[in-house]
């Protein structure tokens, strides 16, 4: 298979290797071992492939944050690269780059990935590195006090892009101060405030491996990945555990949705405007949002960009999207225009909403729109990377998997009706918007963009 297979394991890494829970998940490609201490790790063959990617998945994201703390967990994701107990930050950064390969991570609401691409032969590397950085990543006040910096200036990027500020204010607008309303990066004033001492105790508290799983995709051998992840977790792994229950939530609305205002001396005005949605575990809902969010504004055929920009011409960006959350979700619609003209694109693609709420929409778009998902699933898994982040949310999420066949024929069985039923029940749900331009008070905003939160 092209690679270095490494079998010298110690005594106690072999006695957890024979000691796993192995179980195969039948027709996905995909396979399922629990470690004793509930570390669970999925991998999936990829044919034809040279490359391997490694993901430490942790369920924990911004949404387990206290308030005075906002921004912790991306802030803990940029600390555990500046060192560990036997690497330094350049040590880490030396032996990914000598061998090619990407080391990385991101932070969501709900979870954290931590994340390497390398050529197969180096997956050994690449389970080290990664597990070492999760697991043994040091909080040191001196790192804190220089990442810091960098996530203030990350913040500042953020705040330079309007389209990324919107997003992250039009959630604050949906969910208020519940933590899904809050931005995953924090605030200035938090992350001004956040000390060495609280990134210590979330780490400590919060990344134990039964909070973890462990995916792999590539030219890689199930066994084989198994025996690396246990050496790099052996003295971490408590056999008491059981990997911890997927994450349920009990979301409940605080008020109703609002309107956020930013100023900015811009040439172009930002709106992003929609309503709560559904999560992930509305099973039956999943689906028909899927292909509703791709009638309205997922695509060049979609509704809001042939009313908007082809037919008028009136923006150059616009779409649809969904976030899905474990108990709640959101629904919005961003669009980028000239100022003058904010007030008749809103207009614009609030019609195309009440229209699909009130008449549904056509079997024709049902079908595109549904060979539109279909492609994408398939085109968008032709590499490791994109398998590996497949598999890893799907068991850290779901606890389950599906087959690629599976999925696409879940697809195919949606309906015109399902997708118009859904339409009517979301679209008729309270709206927030939040809107970067250059308007210093709410006032100034067109009432049709006033109206839309009322």
């Amino acid at each position: 298979m092209g690679r270095k297979k490494d079998s010298q394991l110690s005594g106690t890494t072999s006695s957890l290797v024979r000691s796993i829970s192995d179980a195969p998940l039948a027709d996905t490609g995909v396979r399922r071992t629990v470690l004793p201490g509930g570390l669970r790790i999925v991998t999936e063959h990829v044919p034809g492939v040279r490359s391997a990617s490694v993901g430490v998945w942790v369920g924990v994201g911004s949404r387990d944050e206290g308030q005075t703390v906002a921004g912790a967990a991306h802030f803990l994701e940029h600390l555990l690269f500046k060192a560990t107990p036997t690497r330094s930050a350049l040590d880490i950064a030396e032996a990914m780059d000598a061998v090619g390969g990407e080391l990385n991570a991101f932070t969501a609401k709900e979870q954290t990935c931590y994340y390497a691409h390398v050529i197969d032969e180096d997956l050994p590397l690449a389970v080290d590195l990664v597990s070492d950085v999760v697991l043994n990543g040091l909080c040191r006040s001196e790192d804190v006090d220089v990442e810091r910096q960098v996530v203030l200036e990350e913040i500042a990027m953020r705040d330079d892009d309007p389209e990324d500020m919107c997003g992250d204010a039009f959630l604050t607008a949906l969910f208020g101060d519940h933590p899904i309303g809050r931005p995953v990066i924090g605030s200035i004033e938090t992350i001004e405030e956040m000390q060495a001492s609280q990134l210590r105790s979330f780490h400590l508290r919060r990344y134990r491996p039964d909070r973890m799983v462990v995916a792999v995709a590539g030219n890689i051998e199930h066994e084989h990945t198994v025996e690396l992840v246990a050496r790099a977790f052996a003295e971490r792994l408590d056999p008491a555990r059981d990997p911890a229950p997927r994450r349920e939530g009990k979301f409940r609305p605080r008020g109703n949705p609002e309107l956020i205002r930013m100023y900015r001396d811009s040439e172009q005005a930002h709106l992003t405007f929609g309503t709560r949605a559904f999560g992930r575990h509305d099973g039956e809902k999943r689906w028909p949002l899927s292909v509703l969010n791709t009638v309205l504004g997922g695509g060049l055929s979609s509704r809001l960009f042939q009313r908007i920009r082809e037919e008028r011409g009136l923006a150059y960006s616009v779409y649809s999207s969904v976030d899905t959350f474990a108990d709640t979700g959101a629904f919005s619609v961003y669009i980028g225009c000239q100022p003058d003209n904010l007030g008749q694109v809103a207009t614009l693609a609030r019609n195309v909403l009440e229209d699909v709420a009130e008449n549904g929409i056509t079997d024709a778009e049902c079908a595109r729109a549904k060979g539109s998902l279909r492609g994408g699933l398939v085109l968008g898994l032709e590499d490791s990377g994109s398998r590996m982040n497949r598999i890893g949310r799907s068991e850290l999420s779901y606890g389950n998997h599906r087959s690629v066949s599976e999925t696409l024929a879940r697809i195919d069985e949606v309906t015109t009706h399902e997708v118009s039923a859904i339409a009517r029940t979301l679209l008729s749900r309270p709206f927030g918007a939040a809107v970067a331009g250059p308007y210093r008070r709410t006032r100034d905003l067109p009432a049709v963009v006033r109206r839309l939160v009322d």
